[in-house]
């Protein structure tokens, strides 16, 4: 099952993707990296893994003073079908 948490700031905003095997980690990566690439405003992204065996996608935006990274968040999450974002 994929997971999602959101944490911003004034002009920093951050979502984490959990998500646990190959099959899913193909998936977030490559919808991420696809949804990213329609954008000029680029993130830092980074992996790592949890206590829980799953690995965690991790998109930052920093000096984010348009705040694009809402939508773009909001892209991700409807295309992997996450309804509930911590």
């Amino acid at each position: 099952m994929i997971d999602a948490q959101y944490r911003g700031e004034e002009k920093y905003s951050k979502l984490s993707i959990a998500y646990e095997g190959k099959e899913e980690g193909k998936l977030v990566c490559s919808t991420v990296e696809k949804i990213i690439a329609q954008h000029t405003i680029q993130p830092e992204t980074y992996t790592c893994n949890i206590s829980s065996g799953k690995d965690v996608l991790v998109v930052e935006y920093h000096a984010d003073l348009d705040r694009e990274a809402g939508e773009i968040f909001e892209e991700i999450l409807k295309a992997l079908n996450i309804t509930h974002c911590d």
